[in-house]
């Protein structure tokens, strides 16, 4: 996979960006999820099944995880960010390293999640991060992942790509994936964001 050496600035500089945020940020974030992800999460662990095995990509404080374990399944929460990590450590929650862009994700997993992260992944390696979510997936298992409503990219202290319904449903479906629903819905601070709930055929 060819990433160039400015998407590799640009992601270092996002993940640099969350380093200096991170205790505010998981201060300010809810710890329980809105009701229509936390009926999208009950959702990947029914899928996932009792002791089914979750990757979360992007576990940020760690809030999501804590409410998918309530369901029964194992969570392997992952962040390219070191203090989100150290954050979780510090209330008993154990969690790895992992760029989505240039790591392994092991596998094979029940499901894998990636809420509000796939957002930094530049517009031309999204495909290839899909692809390799897919290949991380058992036959049969889900993937639930939020993205910006838009067009283009911006670079800045965090990189943001804005997807079109259409479009990322095309890029789901390039990766091996079937779409089995979607929505829309508009954030607190009037952000429009698409989530996908996708299956690894059996």
């Amino acid at each position: 996979m060819h990433i160039s050496f400015t998407a590799l600035a640009d992601t270092q500089c996002t993940i640099d960006s969350y380093e200096g945020c991170a205790d505010d940020y998981s201060r300010i974030v809810d710890p329980f999820p809105a009701p229509s992800l936390e009926a999208a999460l009950r959702q990947v662990a029914i899928a996932a099944g009792k002791g089914g095995r979750v990757l979360e990509i992007g576990s940020g404080p760690g809030w999501d995880a804590d409410f998918l374990e309530t369901q029964g399944v194992l969570v392997r929460r992952t962040d390219a960010t070191r203090r989100f990590l150290e954050l979780q450590a510090a209330r008993g929650k154990e969690g790895e390293l992992l760029n989505v862009t240039t790591d392994n994700l092991g596998g094979p997993y029940d499901a894998v999640i990636a809420l509000c992260v796939l957002i930094h992944v530049p517009l031309d390696q999204t495909g290839q991060v899909l692809e390799r979510i897919a290949a991380a997936l058992r036959p049969g298992g889900v993937f639930l992942v939020t993205m910006r409503d838009g067009d283009g990219e911006t670079s800045g202290a965090y990189h943001m790509t804005y997807w079109r319904r259409d479009d990322f449903a095309l890029c789901i479906k390039a990766a091996g994936l079937d779409l089995e629903w979607d929505a829309y819905r508009m954030s607190r601070n009037n952000e429009a964001w698409h989530t996908f709930y996708a299956r690894r055929p059996e």
